[in-house]
């Protein structure tokens, strides 16, 4: 299976709130980059997985696409859904993002997320949701 195979794997199955396979899919020496830090290494990466998935009551991921521009290289769309433990909400909370890789043969060494926070925190905690979302309506 090669690199890009494991990663898209990894994170359909994440359902399951089980990341046990993450040592087959990130390099010992990853970095690991989204919006909120920076992570240096597969114990951070385990330990960062870990404490977001406990906050969850389930998660789910879209791979949407995958585009490759180069055998080391690639690109991924995806749609991610969860249930937080800690915000009372009646649905879920849904995120788009976009993951670029850096891969060696066969595990992903360099990992970089871009979401927006706004989709991710700020429209779900209720005062600042209100904000946002009239910020957003006047900028339309």
């Amino acid at each position: 299976m090669t690199a890009i195979e494991k990663f898209t794997h990894f994170y359909q199955q994440l359902k399951d709130r089980d990341i046990s396979g993450i040592t087959d899919v990130y390099d010992t020496n990853i970095e690991f980059i989204d919006p909120i830090a920076t992570h240096q290494g597969i114990e951070v990466v385990q330990r960062y997985f870990d404490k977001l998935l406990k906050g969850t009551r389930w998660c789910d991921f879209d791979i949407r696409k995958v585009r490759s521009s180069s055998d080391t290289e690639h690109t991924v769309e995806w749609v991610m859904r969860f249930e937080s433990k800690k915000l009372k909400r009646a649905e879920p909370i849904v995120v788009d993002g976009i993951t670029v890789l850096k891969t060696n043969a066969d595990k992903v060494i360099y990992h970089r997320d871009y979401y927006d926070m706004g989709q991710l925190v700020y429209e779900n905690i209720p005062i600042l949701s209100f904000f946002v979302k009239r910020v957003k309506g006047q900028l339309q």
